[in-house]
């Protein structure tokens, strides 16, 4: 009877197991592949990485989309091709103004280009921190706030913004299955890479060393356009000092302490407007940042509150002011724009 029942369990397991490689193979079918040709000498390895592609997150899916023209041992066959795992970041373009972007999730991954007010400018944008590194971090009642976060959140609500503007953008901090959220307390998680599709490592000057490495080299594909790279953190201070949205620029650059200034304007009068009896004091100034210094588009360096202030937290928890600050930026941003057109 034991012996019976053992076996019952396994074959159940069995067929669960059959169903789940089904349903795997299933969504396949029902995606695009991108194809490439292997080339002499090339392993799955080597093919994955010249394509963008992690190979430790994508060995797997790789082997399973190509079982039936693949050699022994999983080997690569030169002159054969080979479907390329989907990144979970593609584009695709549904009508001339319309385009599905599943980075930003799917409440809001139909975005719609309503002007071209940003057109020929190019932005990468970089989330502060993200993968093993969580960054700034403070509590809300029993809630834990996490700057990579909320820093995320906003950087790609602004990533949406200025593509509605017709803008070119590129998220360099990247995560699978956040999307834009709309909740106040955002969970935590490691799942983030560096664009396209890097694991993100836990040394800080590695990271930093990647993260540059992406813009530049995107940099030079963009050559002649107007660029930007444009970077979000969230600051950490006491929990007595309340700060305003405030800006870096490298100090060997007119046009970032041009830009800042812009930027900074914008906030002064949303200010004014919204909050005519409160005073915005957020400043520009130079620091010798890692990015600041070593990214070739003019940077801008953007800390966006405290994190540890009661104040400033509801600048981050509360999803509309998320998106008021993803607004005001993309206003001063394409200030910006027309000034150095």
């Amino acid at each position: 009877m034991i012996n019976s029942n053992i076996q019952i369990k396994f074959l159940k397991q069995f067929i669960l197991t059959l169903f789940i490689i089904q349903l795997s193979l299933f969504s396949f079918s029902q995606t695009e592949y991108e194809v490439v040709e292997a080339k002499k000498g090339d392993g799955i390895f080597v093919l994955l990485r010249r394509h963008g592609l992690n190979p430790s997150q994508h060995l797997n899916s790789f082997i399973a989309l190509n079982q039936s023209v693949l050699g022994k041992n999983n080997s690569l066959i030169s002159g054969k091709k080979y479907k390329l795992p989907p990144l979970p970041f593609s584009e695709k373009t549904v009508a001339a103004n319309t385009k599905i972007l599943p980075i930003f999730g799917d409440k809001y991954k139909t975005v719609t280009i309503t002007s071209s007010e940003l057109k020929n400018a190019v932005y990468y944008l970089v989330s502060g921190h993200g993968g093993p590194d969580p960054g700034a971090m403070g509590k809300y009642g029993n809630y834990q706030l996490c700057e990579d976060e909320y820093a995320y959140d906003i950087t790609l609500r602004l990533a949406k913004s200025l593509i509605e503007k017709g803008a070119t953008v590129y998220v360099i901090t990247r995560d699978p299955n956040d999307g834009i959220r709309d909740d106040s307390f955002l969970k935590v998680d490691k799942d983030e890479v560096c664009y396209p599709n890097s694991t993100i490592p836990l040394n800080q000057t590695k990271r930093l060393k990647q993260r540059k490495n992406a813009v530049n080299k995107l940099y030079q594909k963009h050559r002649g356009s107007f660029q930007r790279m444009i970077a979000l953190h969230v600051d950490s201070r006491s929990k007595g000092e309340n700060i305003d949205v405030f800006f870096y620029h490298d100090k060997r650059s007119k046009t970032g302490m041009r830009a800042t200034k812009i930027l900074q304007k914008t906030f002064q009068k949303k200010y004014d407007t919204h909050q005519p009896n409160r005073g915005y004091h957020g400043t520009v100034s130079t620091r010798n940042l890692y990015m600041v210094r070593n990214t070739w588009p003019v940077a801008l360096y953007i800390e966006l509150g405290n994190i540890n202030h009661y104040r400033d937290q509801q600048r981050f928890i509360l999803p509309d002011n998320r998106q008021a600050l993803a607004k005001w930026l993309t206003e001063g941003l394409i200030e910006d724009y027309k000034t150095n057109k």
